[in-house]
């Protein structure tokens, strides 16, 4: 039996891949970066130099950030990459290799049983940037030249720092939402109480109108948690309204947006 992904990625019309050559160890050595890109205009923490400046490449990081997120929702358990065990595993998972080539190799390397033809971002290609694999601000503050190199950026961060030093408010409206934004709560009543959701506009597996959210719950009890995939209308009648993304809800945060994309 073919697996969900597959079947759904042809009936949407994406390109099959079928490659199991695996790539070689890729260099992580970063490009040089001039004193004169090191700027931070919005004071937000992110460097220049990372924000993707083109309507190309923020099309394609929106394209392949919500599509590899999706993408895990139709793959079974013991397929999910390992690293997924969280909601905010699952973005990291997803915002990084949204930053990759995406040829063949890469594909197979990921165990993808499909992928659409979109290019891919040009500005750079994780991990060749100049932070290497360290993508993701983890303490506040401007961006300076001496982050390069004191540890503000890491490959890991929890919803908590994603919220605060690598998004920013756009509205508490989902209406206004945009593809590859992130819905955030803070549920205090909760041990970890910042959860992150992805809205992913229309589906890249199946046709029709509705506007879909994608999440990892994170463990449940002594489960280790799921990958879920509701419709937007669907949370909005969620049975507890602590998870409903609406104005009137005080644990909802609101949409937030990639610095990168500011």
């Amino acid at each position: 039996m073919w697996p969900r992904l597959l079947v759904a990625a042809l009936l949407a019309g994406l390109t099959a891949i079928i490659a199991w050559k695996r790539p070689p160890a890729e260099s992580v050595r970063a490009p040089v970066v001039e004193t004169a890109d090191l700027g931070d205009r919005f004071r937000d923490g992110t460097p220049d130099f990372l924000r993707l400046e083109t309507a190309e490449d923020r099309r394609a990081f929106r394209h392949w950030f919500t599509f590899l997120a999706e993408s895990q929702f139709y793959r079974q358990p013991h397929r999910l990459p390992r690293e997924i065990n969280d909601c905010a595993a699952l973005i990291r998972f997803a915002y990084r290799e949204a930053l990759r080539e995406h040829n063949g190799e890469w594909a197979s390397a990921l165990d993808l049983d499909a992928v659409p033809s979109e290019a891919s971002v040009q500005r750079f290609t994780y991990p060749r940037t100049p932070l290497g694999a360290s993508l993701f601000r983890v303490r506040a503050g401007p961006f300076g030249e001496v982050n390069l190199r004191d540890g503000s950026f890491a490959q890991f961060a929890d919803a908590r720092t994603l919220h605060q030093f690598n998004t920013y408010f756009v509205t508490r409206d989902i209406k206004l939402a945009q593809p590859g934004d992130l819905l955030f709560y803070r549920q205090i009543e909760q041990d970890l109480p910042f959860h992150v959701m992805i809205f992913l506009g229309a589906s890249a597996f199946e046709q029709g109108s509705l506007k879909w959210i994608v999440y990892h719950t994170g463990p449940v009890a002594d489960q280790p948690g799921e990958i879920r995939r509701p419709s937007a209308e669907e949370l909005l009648r969620h049975p507890s309204p602590r998870w409903r993304p609406n104005a009137g809800n005080g644990n909802f945060l609101g949409v937030y947006r990639w610095n990168i994309l500011r």
